[in-house]
């Protein structure tokens, strides 16, 4: 596992903050708000599910580990995949991909209880290398959380933001992992107390400055798997059906086909795992970040 862990390391030192790919036609991407296979399918205890296909490419869209108790299964058969097929196989930061959300919510306590405080160190310094966003042919943008706390910030400022690290507490890292849309203009304090709520005149002035089409993200929950808000610029997809086995909600993925990259939902649904409850690792009396 150490080597998987250390050639998956290498492999995201290489990556920019902001990495480019294609899509289009018979190879357009497809993306998720989480982690998975086809053909077997990988489950994080009510957290993920997604498909594989290896004719096109994939991008996966943070928050692997934390709250269910296979997050260790899950992140390794992702960083496989990931070592398998690098140009294909794309994963993005979530703000549990961070030390302080895998103190809390499970993760570390998962791999120490499995493996070793050595190897939880390994998997933490590979978090810090993976990619915050992810541009697609230059119209839609892909990252976990949301847009900034500030006007101003453009594609190029993304890509040159020092990713290896823990995040700050505020700042255009700190927003790519944490911000949340809101239907009112402006920008608003996070009911998550971290970074902004940001409105759909925000999302029209980012898209306008950097010549994108729309963006896509991920971090909350929703009851269709899916939503589409600020006139269609701003899509979060949710990849996890069930959410830690209480929230009834459908998954979501996205296909993004043609040249115009318009996205195609499915939806699913969760499906029986092993008898062990969600967030059997996790710190007691925790909140739901």
């Amino acid at each position: 596992m150490g080597g998987t862990l250390r050639g998956s390391s290498g492999v995201f030192r290489g990556l920019w903050g902001c990495s480019e790919s294609s899509g289009g036609g018979q190879r357009a991407p497809e993306g998720c708000g989480g982690a998975g296979g086809r053909g077997k399918k990988k489950k994080k205890g009510g957290k993920v599910f997604c498909f594989f296909f290896l004719n096109q490419p994939q991008i996966f869209n943070g928050d692997f580990v934390d709250r269910g108790s296979f997050s260790v299964e899950v992140i390794l058969t992702l960083f496989g995949f990931k070592l398998l097929y690098p140009d294909h196989f794309h994963l993005l930061r979530g703000n549990h991909e961070t030390d302080n959300m895998n103190q809390i919510y499970g993760f570390e306590g998962e791999v120490k209880a499995k493996y070793t405080a050595q190897m939880f160190a390994l998997f933490s310094e590979v978090f810090e290398w993976l990619p915050l966003a992810q541009c697609i042919n230059g119209k839609v943008l892909i990252m976990h959380g949301g847009l900034f706390s500030e006007d101003g910030v453009t594609l190029d400022d993304i890509r040159k933001i020092e990713r290896n690290r823990q995040p700050p507490d505020s700042g255009p890292m700190c927003d790519l992992l944490w911000s949340d849309p809101q239907p009112q203009n402006g920008r608003s304090v996070s009911k998550r107390g971290v970074s902004c709520q940001f409105g759909p005149d925000v999302t029209k002035s980012f898209l306008e400055r950097n010549r994108l089409d729309y963006i896509i993200r991920s971090h909350e929950v929703k009851p269709e798997g899916y939503e589409v808000a600020h006139d269609g610029k701003c899509v979060t997809v949710f990849s996890a059906p069930n959410y830690c086995d209480q929230m009834g909600n459908m998954g979501s993925y996205i296909h993004l086909r043609g040249g115009d990259l318009r996205p195609d939902f499915h939806q699913f649904t969760a499906v029986p795992h092993p008898n062990v409850k969600p967030m059997m690792y996790a710190t007691p009396c925790c909140s739901w970040a």
